[in-house]
């Protein structure tokens, strides 16, 4: 078999940009690659199949996981073939490949290296992340190779590429090179948080990106429907918190503890960086951090900061941060592990110390963190009370939507030792899971709401529905079955897998969820949380908290698929968080739902609406852990949730008031008041203090003058002493208003325009990035964008320009403002204001553009033409070790913190 057959044809209508696409096709495979990134449920395997045919050659197909696999030839089958049947020239074996060959990435590595365990069948209770490749030397990838040219495979398929592993990807890598392919790149997630190197290796893979399509768009299109993600709070389990404030009064005892050990503070005394800091100068700008930390942990003991250290820090006013928590860190890292010849002599207290790290919990695998905790944030991540969590949204989407509900519950364990075979299970549901999630809810089902469980290795239908299996079972031909009922739950029925089951088991049990008979099914997020497709789901739970920010976008993506005939179909997301009552910034598992929220676009509940990413477009109140305010924020996105009419209108007001999503930086105006009101006050201040100063003035001239009509009258003495004391109060008055008068100046210099000033950079950086080919689209074509708010943030993006450039500028512009790490070159920049304000500012070369010298100094130049007169300072001499200490000392980027964010906006 040379070509796929005549006859074959896609059975639906194509998406519009699916035929933008599929129009453009020349063109995009003259390099020999199409590379495509569109959302979860936008129809990326019906293009990719539909790609492939029309290139017409044997092609193999590489996906993630199996339950993907079986997707593809599903619907290559039913959609392009119109029959049920898989014929026999498409293969899942790579040992053995067909025209059409569908296996998973770790199957094609485990082949080249000859092992035997090809491909994951299923998860389980302890694998619920993506299975780590063994590292070896592709022994067998001839006889893989050889196979696939016997059968002229051509193209290639690579489906949601940023799955591949270290190992995977050089297999894929050897086997591309060796058959010379045409690649369809298709992924939801490119990995553009990646260090540039790694993105260099998966664009040589999938070829440069031709098309992304966004969330919103796919909305106006009509390919995906609103929806929203909600919070549901919770607070930890009695017996949690008290683990937890135990850990957190521990912590507390032993930081008060070591910050006053004198045998610690002995041998940071005598380590030669403190005692000779000059001659210690190579060492102290190679372990800036340990420096740091050393003099912050000394002077928080009463020790003087001497002059040799000033001069080196090149700051006599520096004001010594407290010593807190991080820099307790970063002093017992280097007292314990990094400089073991200078501290031999304390080997001893060494381990009385790190005993105590064991004891307290505040170290794990030689990682010390007196903020975290493996087991608190176990705790939280996977707190019992996420159970009752799942059962109130259960309940209230019942309540909103009736049997009309298809509801999804997605975690990361299967916990089969709480289904028992007994006739009464009353075991305590002490863990996250999905038999706990079931039982949870088959216990407090007094709606009779039909659950049903689908796991790799567990399913459970209620019985209503097992009628309706038997009947699917012998529609496909799958022969006999076994099934029974729960010993503990009568009303529910038990599917034994057979072999010849396993590979259906997902579409059968997919096809009753999608008629109703099953409207709330509970499963691993490794099964059913990429690739999976049931478009009639209408509310997702995520009780996942294992698994990557990528897993967790896919897992999303379930929910917001349209479905044929429903045309009013809404999504509903939630997201569980259990908060930290004992901390100020609710706790370790509100960081993770923050980070993930990064990659999330949707409905902003802030003033002025609109489409973002961040968590913050919920509008949940800041350092929330009153268990009142905790119930009021449930309560409030309980009341978000019920009126989906409502969130339909959002999405089309939002979707009107852009054309695009841009990705831009935001760089915070660090200050609780408004940013307009600070400047505002200053320059009043200005005003005021100048008009004084001014007043003082004229009473010193109106002072000369009462003296010189008193020598022309000889006046009497007392009124020359009436003026000696006027003159001494102008003098006072004039110094005294005009400092104020200079300092508010400063001051309004600092909070001036702060957009312009970013633009001017963002100019001078884009300008680089075109000398140096990393932007390629054309100059004319682009244009920095800057804002500032009212609140003083600063918004900046490049308008014009591909995806991946948009990214890179964004990346760059970000380490520039961000706070300086160790770059290999630094931008000292100088400003005059008025010829007598002085501004010394330090900004780091960009990594990519900092890896020559050339490129740097072109940068520098830029900066001079656009933003000011500045200095290049290479790093790595001594005067540059010197200026890095200083700038992440002094740096007034400092401002802007680790704050500085990427945020996505519908614009």
């Amino acid at each position: 078999m040379k070509e796929f057959p005549a006859d074959i044809k896609f059975s639906y209508g194509w998406r519009a940009y699916q035929q933008r696409v599929l129009d453009g096709l020349d063109e995009y495979l003259k390099d020999g690659h199409l590379h495509v990134i569109a959302p979860p449920g936008s129809g990326k395997t019906v293009l990719g199949l539909e790609v492939a045919i029309r290139i017409n050659q044997p092609t193999l197909i590489l996906t993630p996981t199996i339950a993907i696999r079986n997707q593809w030839i599903q619907r290559f089958c039913e959609m392009f073939l119109q029959q049920e049947q898989t014929p026999g020239w498409v293969s899942h074996d790579i040992r053995k490949p067909g025209f059409l060959t569908v296996i998973t990435y770790q199957g094609l590595h485990a082949a080249c290296n000859d092992l035997k365990t090809a491909e994951p069948e299923s998860e389980s209770e302890e694998e619920v992340d993506e299975h780590e490749p063994v590292t070896s030397a592709n022994h067998n990838l001839d006889n893989i190779v050889n196979g696939l040219k016997e059968q002229q495979v051509k193209t290639i398929v690579v489906d949601e590429a940023h799955h591949l592993k270290n190992e995977w990807w050089h297999t894929l890598d050897k086997v591309k090179k060796a058959i010379d392919p045409m690649i369809i790149g298709l992924t939801a997630t490119p990995p553009y948080d990646v260090s540039a190197t790694e993105w260099q290796r998966y664009l040589e893979l999938n070829g440069p990106i031709n098309i992304e399509i966004s969330v919103p768009e796919l909305i106006i299109e009509g390919d995906l429907c609103p929806h929203q993600d909600y919070v549901y709070l919770s607070l930890p389990a009695d017996d949690e918190i008290k683990g937890i404030a135990a850990f957190r009064q521990g912590i507390e005892e032993l930081f008060a503890e070591i910050k006053v050990d004198e045998t610690l503070i002995n041998a940071i005394e005598n380590h030669p960086a403190w005692q000779n800091p000059q001659g210690s100068l190579d060492w102290i700008y190679t372990n800036l951090s340990y420096y740091s930390a050393s003099l912050i942990f000394l002077n928080a003991n009463g020790r003087v900061i001497s002059k040799d250290h000033l001069d080196i820090i090149d700051n006599k006013k520096l004001k010594i941060p407290v010593f807190d928590n991080s820099w307790m860190e970063v002093l017992l890292d280097f007292y314990l592990y990094r400089d073991k010849e200078i501290f031999k002599i304390f080997a001893a207290h060494q381990k009385i110390i790190e005993g105590k790290l064991h004891r307290y919990g505040a170290i794990e695998k030689r990682q010390i963190s007196f903020s975290q905790n493996k087991k608190v944030t176990g705790a939280l991540t996977s707190s019992i009370s996420k159970l009752d969590s799942i059962q109130h949204i259960v309940n209230f989407e019942y309540q909103q939507l009736g049997h009309n509900l298809r509801m999804v519950v997605l975690t990361d364990y299967i916990r089969k030792d709480f289904y028992i075979n007994a006739d009464i299970n009353e075991l305590e549901l002490n863990k996250i899971g999905v038999m706990t999630i079931f039982e949870k809810l088959r216990r407090q089902n007094a709606a009779g709401i039909k659950i049903g469980v689908l796991t790799g290795s567990l399913v459970i239908v209620p019985y209503s529905a097992y009628q309706v299996f038997r009947e699917k079972v012998r529609h496909y031909g799958l022969g006999e079955i076994n099934c029974e009922r729960v010993p503990f739950a009568s009303d529910y029925v038990l599917v034994e897998q057979s072999e010849q089951l396993k590979n259906d088991i997902v579409n059968l049990i997919t096809q009753i969820f999608q008629s109703g008979e099953i409207e709330v099914l509970i499963g691993t997020k490794s099964l059913l949380g990429e690739g999976w497709d049931a478009p009639a789901i209408n509310s997702l739970v995520l009780a996942s908290f294992v698994g990557s920010f990528v897993l967790s976008n896919q897992m999303r993506g379930r929910a917001i698929r349209t479905q044929k005939g429903n045309l009013g179909k809404t999504g509903n997301i939630w997201h569980l968080c259990c908060i930290d009552p004992t901390t100020a910034t609710a706790g370790e598992d509100f960081d993770m739902l923050k980070r993930r929220f990064k990659s999330f676009v949707g409905i902003s509940f802030k003033d002025g609406g609109g489409i973002e990413n961040g968590v913050g477009r919920l509008n949940i109140p800041p350092g929330i852990k009153q268990p009142d305010d905790v119930e009021q924020q449930n309560k409030r996105a309980f009341t978000y949730a019920a009126d989906r009419e409502s969130l339909q209108a959002k999405w089309h007001a939002a979707l009107e008031n852009g054309v695009t999503l841009i990705e831009e930086i935001k760089i915070p105006f660090e200050s609780d008041r408004e940013y307009s009101a600070i400047k505002t006050m200053y320059l009043n201040k200005t005003i005021a203090n100048l008009l004084a100063a001014l007043g003082f003035g004229m009473l010193d001239y109106l002072s000369a003058i009462l003296q010189s009509l008193g020598r022309a009258g000889r006046l009497l003495s007392s009124r020359e002493g009436i003026s000696i004391y006027l003159v001494i109060i102008a003098i006072t008055g004039f110094l005294f208003f005009g400092r104020l008068a200079f300092k508010a100046l400063r001051l309004f210099i600092k909070y001036r325009d702060i957009s312009k000033d970013v633009e001017q950079i963002a100019n001078a950086l884009l300008s680089a990035m075109v000398h140096m080919e990393v932007v390629k689209t054309d100059r004319a074509k682009l244009r920095v964008d800057s804002s500032v708010d009212r609140f003083g943030n600063v918004y900046c993006f490049l308008d014009g320009g591909t995806t991946y450039e948009h990214s890179a500028f964004i990346n760059m512009l970000h380490e520039i403002v961000g706070l300086i790490d160790n770059p290999r070159y630094v931008i000292v920049r100088r400003n005059m204001f008025l010829f007598f304000v002085k501004q010394k500012d330090y900004h780091a070369v960009p990594e990519l553009i900092g890896r020559t010298k050339a490129s740097a100094n072109y940068f520098m130049e830029q900066w001079q033409k656009n933003v000011g007169y500045c200095d290049l300072v290479f790093t790595r001499s001594l005067e540059g070790h010197q200026l890095l200490l200083a700038s992440r000392m002094n740096s007034l980027s400092a401002q802007f913190d680790d704050s500085t964010e990427r945020v996505s906006k519908w614009r």
